[in-house]
């Protein structure tokens, strides 16, 4: 398997995993949704507007600079840009959903029509400060997805900290099985 393709899998399982979250999320009433429970974004809301908000930012990236032009990324270009990495943009379930499932959507098309080569480009962006960086495309569309899956790791403690149980969350239930390899007799 190449990398694109680990990607384009990173891509369905970070689509799937959100749709588990807000399936969890969706079984607390508003006030549980809101509480501040100490997390770094404080509630289970705020960790997952962040995390929609981050992607948005770094979509936008890719969609302006790497990746200008490319179909896949022109609705995210139209996105607002959010203000701060603790943005509240959506503060019920009901609006938010469809918009986590667009991006999702878009995140899986954009990582499927990736190329081989297209990861190993110099990448240059300006961060949420506005510092420059330039950086191996590939590293940092692995970070897009480690930092999803960091930030989920903190939902699903505090949905199980109020009684709601996420599921099985490993990556390995998305890798296919191949069949066994039997050694030759020798």
């Amino acid at each position: 398997m190449g990398r694109q393709q680990q990607y384009a899998l990173m891509g369905r399982y970070n689509r799937d995993m959100n749709q588990r979250l807000f399936a969890a999320a969706s079984k607390l009433d508003e006030g549980r949704l809101h509480r501040n429970m100490g997390a770094f974004f404080q509630s289970i809301l705020g960790t997952l507007n962040h995390l929609y908000v981050a992607d948005v930012m770094w979509l936008k990236r890719f969609a302006v600079g790497a990746f200008a032009g490319q179909s896949h990324l022109d609705g995210v270009a139209l996105l607002a840009k959010p203000s701060a990495l603790n943005e509240i943009i959506y503060s019920d379930l009901d609006t938010f959903l469809p918009a986590r499932k667009h991006l999702d959507v878009t995140i899986c098309h954009w990582t499927e029509a990736l190329q081989e080569a297209d990861l190993d480009r110099p990448f240059a962006y300006k961060n949420s400060k506005e510092a420059d960086f330039c950086k191996p495309f590939g590293l940092v569309l692995q970070h897009f997805f480690n930092h999803q899956t960091h930030h989920r790791g903190q939902l699903t403690t505090l949905l199980s900290q109020q009684g709601v149980d996420v599921g099985v969350t490993d990556l390995l239930l998305w890798i296919d099985e191949l069949e066994p390899v039997v050694a030759p007799l020798s």
